[in-house]
């Protein structure tokens, strides 16, 4: 069998930016064992399979477990989709494990529309503080991962944390976040528990954070940016149950598997 694949940056305007992404498109039925050794040979954060003769039913594999829900990597597909396989297309909507997803495209990317995420306040600070050195000032649970608030942009990007106790932690991993000062707000996404102990830029984390600032900063489109080494950057729009989330992306590589 022989299978297209793409690597695609996404939450970026530059190749060697934001966040990697696989893109397998494909008309036949995959096995999950299937999916997940490609996903592992693939050796990114995630790779997405969008079975194309399945309603466009996509599934997400971090190169050691599946996850409902990758922001990036849905990006990827559809940057993939516009730009190789429909370039007359605007629109295409995907059904992932948690929710149907739309793409769209925009004047400045592609918008991705999210399952809104609320925030519920965890009141022991005492593990987080903890686990990423520092003072943390609020925490919240949402739908995969613990979010905890930091003082400000310099808190987020200087720190330090002990990945060994944020993976024993009941989650898909840890949000740290604060005040921005050249975007609305900044973050950086910890997920040793996927097997990947940060990633450069993480969209499905964006539903949950963008839900919190909203709040916070009253305001219901938002800039942001992910303080990793690759950086990403996302628009936010909050709605009222959807959090759409718009970035660019490049291509790095398209190429055949074999399997």
């Amino acid at each position: 069998m022989e299978l297209e694949v793409y690597f695609v940056d996404s939450f970026t305007s530059k190749v060697f930016g934001g966040n990697p992404a696989g893109v397998v498109f494909h008309e036949d039925e995959l096995t999950p064992d299937l999916m997940q050794k490609i996903a592992a040979e693939n050796n990114l954060s995630e790779t997405a399979f969008i079975h194309t003769s399945n309603n466009n039913r996509i599934k997400f594999f971090t190169p050691e477990l599946e996850v409902d829900l990758c922001g990036h990597a849905t990006l990827a597909s559809a940057f993939t989709y516009f730009n190789f396989l429909n370039p007359t297309a605007h629109e295409i909507v995907f059904q992932a494990n948690r929710s149907e997803i739309k793409a769209v495209k925009a004047d400045n990317g592609i918008t991705l529309s999210l399952p809104k995420d609320e925030p519920k306040e965890i009141l022991d600070l005492n593990t987080f503080s903890q686990a990423l050195n520092t003072e943390v000032l609020e925490v919240y649970k949402g739908i995969d991962d613990f979010m905890v608030v930091l003082e400000d942009v310099a808190a987020v990007a200087n720190n330090n944390p002990d990945f060994n106790l944020i993976k024993s932690m009941d989650s898909r991993g840890l949000i740290i976040t604060a005040k921005g000062e050249e975007v609305d707000f900044v973050s950086r996404w910890y997920g040793p528990q996927t097997g990947i102990n940060e990633d450069p830029a993480t969209g499905s984390a964006h539903a949950l954070l963008a839900t919190y600032w909203s709040k916070i900063l009253d305001k219901s489109e938002m800039s942001a940016r992910q303080l990793s080494k690759r950086a990403g950057h996302l628009k936010c729009e909050v709605k009222d149950d959807l959090v759409e989330i718009t970035g660019e992306a490049k291509l790095y590589l398209k190429g055949t598997i074999q399997v």
